[in-house]
């Protein structure tokens, strides 16, 4: 990687001669476009439904199926980060995700452009375990912050814009524009990535362990479908199809675990849980994913009942929040590097608590400007723990464990996500249905409305109570050194 007349440099950023910047470039540019796409579709599910005359259940598929193939493909990223070269491995998972994007915006039938979609989520699935790997291989551990910061800019602000943006190319250009305007930018990073990206990681090819990969197919791809299934379906947990598909996953993962402390090259080598601080970061982001999740998908419904708002409306109220927090993620990074995540997080985890115990106390005279206020703050918050307790909890990995941290941190992301909407789903219908029960006269539609907020109140008390978890976690951080570095402690070791 280095000219041998060159000194050595254990991080290529520290190395002068080094381009860093068309690299960056080069990643942060395919994994706008990858992610942006996870929310584009969502608010043309109806059009879709009306276009291949297909039901809601069947619909649900393309939300359903893209989680469950991003579920089922990471836990191979760290064999994958092992196997092949940078280069090979990004213009590869950017190839595959131009294909499936190509596939449906030229799907004639429904079938087909379910298969697009999960081709999608394959080339998605992967991109971001590459785009964690590079930025650790190339940043030492005091300038990643601010790195890992510009990765929470595109994970947050993508999926933001991407409501807003599908609604104006389904309503003015059609709904095969969702994929025909993604396509020349998927190109263009293929192109620039195949110019500029250099490789920055060691090809060691370790063995593969077959039965690992069935095992993490199984248990991961299980698991993701059934808390699915669970927020998706009327009966929730108690449908026979979600805990039957919830037990087998929490079975396959069981033996996928289990496994892997046998083998001696591990397909997700899961000692990286023996690093104090990473497991305190794993731990920190699902508080934080939940406690999205309790806005991201409560929120809307509760403004388009009991506040009576249209969807557009819902949508733009909760904008600037969104925005806000992937503007400030890089920020957050910064003071990161410079502070350490202790001044970052113990603030930070005390102000969301404070806003999940005002959220609690919503109902249907809360004025829509609270509500944009409330969900700022939130945003702000996530942003000050969320980037900072993953960059944190990375750094305390040594080298050879890289692509095994990154591989569990994105595996949880789908995992995560698909648990947190089940889950407060769930929590709202049956306090929203045991309100109507205990109601004279469950028809009226004041009773419904006031079994709304009940539901979003009760929604929002168990998010505040999760949150508490996030602020004794804050107060426990400090600021992790690689266990191979530890004797060259990093400046301003708070």
């Amino acid at each position: 990687m280095n000219d041998k007349n060159e000194p050595p440099y254990e991080y290529l950023a520290d190395n002068p001669n080094f381009k860093v910047m068309p690299i960056m470039l080069s990643l942060i540019i395919g994994a706008f476009f990858a992610i942006l796409n996870e929310t584009l579709l969502n608010i043309a599910l109806t059009t879709l439904m009306g276009e291949f005359n297909v039901s809601l259940p069947t619909v649900q598929w393309m939300a359903t199926g893209f989680m469950l193939i991003m579920g089922i493909v990471i836990p191979a990223s760290a064999v994958l980060l092992q196997w092949f070269t940078t280069r090979q491995l990004f213009l590869g998972t950017m190839t595959i995700f131009t294909l499936g994007t190509t596939i449906c915006a030229l799907a004639p039938t429904f079938p087909i452009l379910l298969i697009g979609r999960l081709i999608q989520a394959a080339g998605t699935g992967l991109l971001m375990p590459v785009i964690f790997n590079v930025f650790l291989l190339v940043f030492p551990p005091h300038r990643r912050g601010k790195v890992m910061g510009l990765v929470g800019l595109v994970i947050m602000f993508a999926p933001a814009i991407g409501p807003t943006l599908s609604g104006v190319i389904v309503e003015y250009l059609g709904w095969r524009f969702l994929f025909i305007c993604v396509i020349p930018f998927a190109l263009f990073s293929v192109g620039f990535a195949y110019k500029y990206l250099l490789n920055v990681s060691e090809v060691t090819k370790p063995k593969v362990d077959v039965l690992s990969l069935v095992y993490s197919t199984i248990g991961f791809g299980s698991l993701v479908y059934g808390f699915s299934a669970a927020g998706e379906g009327e009966n929730g947990f108690l449908s026979p199809n979600v805990y039957t598909f919830i037990f087998i996953g929490v079975v396959g993962i069981t033996l996928f675990a289990i496994r892997q402390f046998k083998l001696e090259d591990p397909v997700m080598d899961l000692r990286v849980f023996k690093y104090p601080m990473f497991t305190h970061g794993i731990l920190m982001f699902l508080i934080i994913m939940m406690t999205m999740f309790s806005s991201e998908i409560i929120l809307p419904v509760f403004m388009q009942g009991p506040l009576g708002l249209m969807p557009a409306a819902a949508g733009l109220l909760l904008l600037p929040g969104s925005i806000l927090n992937g503007i400030m993620s890089p920020v957050m990074g910064h003071l990161f590097d410079k502070f350490g995540p202790r001044l970052l997080m113990i603030p930070a985890s005390i102000v969301l608590s404070g806003t999940m115990f005002m959220m609690s106390r919503l109902n249907e005279n809360t004025e829509p400007w609270m509500i944009i206020i409330g969900y700022i703050i939130l945003m702000l918050t996530v942003s000050a723990i969320m980037m900072p307790a993953e960059t944190n909890g990375l750094n305390q990995l040594p080298k050879r464990l890289y692509p095994h941290g990154t591989s569990v941190m994105t595996t949880l992301q789908p995992v995560a996500g698909a648990i947190g909407v089940s889950v407060f789903i769930s929590i709202l219908n049956a306090r929203h249905a045991h309100y109507l029960s205990q109601s004279e006269n469950p028809q009226d539609p004041n009773a419904i409305s006031d079994a709304m907020v009940a539901g979003v109140e009760l929604v929002y008390f168990i998010a505040f109570a999760i949150s508490i978890a996030a602020v004794i976690l804050a107060f426990l951080v400090y600021r992790a050194v690689p266990k191979d570095q530890e004797k060259k402690e990093q400046p301003n070791n708070i």
